[in-house]
């Protein structure tokens, strides 16, 4: 049976410290909170007073049940108060010496049984424990903040962190309500690893102005579906907290792509803090506020887009999921859309699909049957590319083979009247590349959708050297006529969303590959402590190992990047044949 503690210690009462004191009094524990001084003290007690005051508020919870959970805290600035607790966490600033010297502390003050927990984040866990004459008795604990929410809690065990310790943990965090990972002292842990790893790649790709601040984090809300965009998220953490979490990463780990873009240093010195201060990658009307102001770096909410170029009819070349999608999407804007499949049965099989769709809208109550008369009636079903002759715009969604598409833009070069727009969908390949097989490189762009197209709401609009402004231009009002958010970016691999998302996915596979975690604690990690909409590993084999890794070896020929370079066990399961669902075997087995 797992010992059951009763009597718990908190050291620090921050925004972590407070809310986790919270959380043990929501569970019936008896709490000590300790503060170094009395007005962080203060301080500390109006936080967790406001929190469970709040919930009264929004009904969560009785006049009757915040005071019986205030009655079970009890304040002070001396260590000594904490002899008798079970077990006690700290929750003080990311300082290792300064959690060494704390821990040393607590060994003389507090019971030989008593388990002592860091909440850190990125520190090891073995250097705080061999502070003390109980290493097998102390453990990581780290909550997610805020801590009364957020239902993930990892327990770190250090190499010489006795079994019957995390036992003991693992059970009081299921206690607590909460969702508990165990595992080894590495820095980063699991969600902190793979976030901060990927978070450093977003201020890269604003660092080097390939996008805008607003895009990226559009990009990866829109594309991904994400609670928040990456400097959003950085603004809310703490330019601060995450330099020192990369730069400890980066520290034990060497990886390149750990270490902390140079922008984050002049930031903490211009006091750039994110929203504590104000002001991070975006301003905020006060410190401390959520609330964004308009900035220098702020895009107009409207545009001026110069030479946009007249569309009314055009064209898609292909038949699968995306092609289909795509024409669907044009077709309820209003354009008069000719699509061009290679046989009847492929028209036929796109038609149907598109009548299926509308039909389900119109079931839905989402679209009138006038509507949808009116957008079969824009469809052109065709099997030969010269029907595109009158159209203002091509968008091509075959197969993503470099060669075939060259083909294509090709024949579409020598068809398509001069004037007309060149839009290839491809998620990964140079779209230069398609428009140098053309002699209207100008003319040429990227203009990806995401999957499925009808739904999702992001289109990467690729510009390459040689676009035209007014091709852009062009896009850009096309994008917004059918409904859809536009994020801007120049050609490289990846584009914004894939060039941010397939490292993630390549760190959680080394992850897994060093057997540091298994998929399903890595998966819950993201889902529970970041709040992704899938785990890694579900993601990889809803998208096809053989996707992946073919976007991941674009990324890596690109950058040439050593921690781009594909994950041997990806290559390993493409080679197996284990593609993901779509196969019945991925990281998982789905038969």
């Amino acid at each position: 049976m797992a010992r059951e503690f009763q009597q718990v210690g908190v050291i620090g009462l921050g925004t972590m410290g407070a809310g986790i004191v919270e959380v043990f009094a929501r569970s019936g524990l008896s709490v000590v909170a300790i503060e170094k001084s009395a007005d962080a003290l203060a301080h500390g007690r109006s936080t967790l007073e406001n929190s469970v005051a709040r919930a009264v508020d929004r009904g969560k919870m009785s006049a009757e049940e915040q005071q019986e959970l205030l009655a079970r805290v009890r304040f002070g600035t001396e260590l000594a108060e904490l002899a008798e607790v079970d077990l006690v966490i700290e929750a003080v600033p990311e300082q290792l010496e300064l959690k060494r010297a704390l821990f040393a502390e607590l060994d003389g003050i507090c019971k030989p049984d008593t388990v002592l927990a860091s909440n850190t984040s990125s520190l090891s866990i073995t250097e705080i424990a061999v502070s003390t004459g109980r290493p097998g008795k102390v453990v990581g604990l780290h909550f997610f903040n805020p801590a009364p929410v957020m239902k993930l809690v990892e327990v770190i065990r250090t190499v010489v962190t006795e079994q019957e310790v995390i036992d003991d943990v693992e059970a009081f965090a299921q206690r607590l309500g909460k969702t508990d990972v165990t595992v080894g002292d590495r820095a980063g842990f699991i969600a902190n690893a793979l976030l901060f790893g990927y978070l450093n790649h977003a201020v890269a790709l604003f660092e080097s102005r390939y996008a805008s601040r607003e895009d990226i984090d559009a990009a990866m809300k829109l594309g991904c579906g994400l609670p928040m965009g990456p400097l959003a998220l950085l603004d809310l953490i703490g330019i601060d907290t995450a330099y020192e979490i990369l730069d400890t990463m980066y520290k034990q780990s060497r990886d390149r792509l750990h270490a902390p873009q140079p922008i984050f240093k002049q930031m903490m010195t211009a006091g750039l803090l994110g929203r504590k201060s104000g002001r991070g990658f975006y301003t905020f009307d006060a410190p401390g506020s959520p609330n964004l102001v308009a900035d220098e770096l702020t895009p107009p909410a409207h545009p001026d887009l110069q030479g946009v170029r007249p569309v009314s009819r055009v064209g898609v070349v292909g038949s699968g999921t995306m092609a289909t999608g795509i024409i669907e999407v044009f077709a309820k804007a209003g354009y008069d859309v000719t699509f061009v499949t290679r046989g009847s049965d492929k028209s036929d099989k796109v038609s149907a699909a598109i009548t299926k769709s509308l039909e389900k809208a119109v079931g839905r109550g989402k679209l009138s049957e006038a509507d949808r008369d009116a957008t079969l009636a824009r469809l052109t079903p065709s099997t030969t590319l010269d029907d595109l002759a009158g159209v203002q715009l091509v968008v091509e969604a075959v197969v993503e083979d470099l060669a075939v598409k060259q083909t294509l833009f090709a024949n579409l070069d020598d068809i398509c009247a001069p004037g007309t727009v060149l839009a290839t969908t491809t998620s990964s390949l140079p779209v230069i590349e398609c428009a140098a097989a053309t002699s209207r490189p100008s003319e040429v762009i990227g203009m990806h959708f995401f999957n499925p197209a009808a739904v999702m709401r992001l289109v990467e609009v690729v510009r390459t050297v040689s676009t035209a402004a007014d091709v852009e231009a062009t896009v850009l009002d096309v994008t917004a006529k059918i409904g859809k958010h536009a994020v801007r970016c120049v050609d490289r691999a990846g584009f914004i969303v894939n060039a941010l998302l397939f490292p993630y996915l390549n760190d959680a596979i080394k992850m897994l590959e060093a057997h540091y975690a298994t998929a399903d604690d890595i998966d819950s990690a993201m889902k529970v402590g970041c709040g992704y909409p899938m785990g890694p590993f579900e993601l990889l084999d809803v998208v096809g190992n053989d996707v992946s890794l073919a976007i991941e070896r674009e990324l890596y020929q690109e950058f040439r990047d050593p921690g781009f370079a594909p994950a041997p066990l990806l290559e390993q399961l493409v080679t197996a044949g284990r593609l993901g669902r779509k196969t019945g075997m991925g990281f998982r087995d789905y038969r």
